[in-house]
């Protein structure tokens, strides 16, 4: 019986993501290209889609639902600059009692609607001494100190392969995309390496001292987990974290998410205005 039940789960998992992705299809009637995780306070993007069909978590077949502070729970599918995208505005998490499967589920729908890319954001807390807050980065590589993968268990050679390559997580070519516009706009961009817990709690001093030695940059509680399904799926996959706030230690000040909030409003503007500029480049390379 437990052999069967374990063999059962991928295919189950397959299913699911396919009820999903018909029901999008019928309820936008468009099929994305481009799909969109906007983090803590940076959802506002999703609302400058043209033409949007706004769809609640609690909607879609076996979606998980955001229960997140500050993350509004629903799916928005539109054009920007005529290019079909779907964007999550906020996300789950670990900490919210979801399965890393779970937390990963999204990627997999996306992949059953076709998308090939997906420009993953998050707000992050600053561990490199030469950040600010508000800053934006462009992740060049994570590390997984989550203590889950979503790509554990039976795997279906329908989503992808067994042990998937994750040399080039961050596709280098989005990334030189990124650091064009970045120039264009005069915005600053940075690049770094994201760390990635389960939270809730904020990290120790000790801990940031120790993930500074590591190589990290940056610390957040997801991404991770979507990144790892999206490129098993051969989704190719942008990172762009906001630094919201300096991570434990670095300034003295206690940590809090209304200072997350706070920045995430500063930075909106330009945000969006990178958003904006990226999409139909990134488009361009995978039509």
């Amino acid at each position: 019986m437990g052999a069967r039940k374990r063999s059962e789960t991928a295919p189950a998992e397959f299913a699911r993501a396919e009820q999903a992705a018909r029901f999008l299809l019928k309820k936008a009637g468009l099929r994305p290209r481009i799909a969109l995780v906007l983090g803590s306070g940076l959802g506002a993007f999703a609302d400058e889609l043209a033409g949007a069909a706004r769809i609640p978590y609690a909607r879609i077949p076996h979606f998980p639902r955001s229960t997140a502070i500050g993350h509004q729970g629903q799916l928005v599918l539109g054009k920007v600059d005529g290019i079909a995208v779907a964007a999550m505005q906020g996300r789950v998490h670990l900490y919210e009692g979801y399965s890393a499967r779970q937390v990963a589920f999204p990627m997999r729908v996306f992949s059953r609607l076709g998308v090939k890319a997906a420009i993953l954001t998050n707000a992050a807390g600053g561990i490199n001494l030469g950040y600010s807050e508000g800053a934006l980065v462009v992740l060049r590589d994570h590390i997984n100190l989550q203590g889950a993968n979503p790509l554990i268990g039976p795997n279906d050679d329908r989503f992808g392969p067994r042990f998937p390559d994750m040399t080039r997580a961050y596709d280098p070519e989005f990334r030189r995309i990124a650091a064009e516009e970045g120039r264009r706009l005069a915005l600053g961009l940075e690049e770094g390496v994201y760390l990635a817990l389960a939270g809730p709690n904020y990290e120790t001093p000790a801990e940031i001292h120790a993930f500074r030695t590591l190589g990290a940059d940056l610390v957040g509680m997801s991404t991770v987990p979507e990144v790892l399904a999206a490129r098993h799926a051969g989704l190719r996959v942008l990172g762009l974290s906001c630094v919201t706030n300096m991570a434990a230690g670095v300034t003295g000040a206690p940590l809090s998410a209304e200072e997350v909030f706070e920045t995430g409003a500063r930075v909106k503007n330009q945000f969006v205005e990178l958003l904006r500029a990226l999409i139909p480049r990134i488009a361009e390379v995978v039509r």
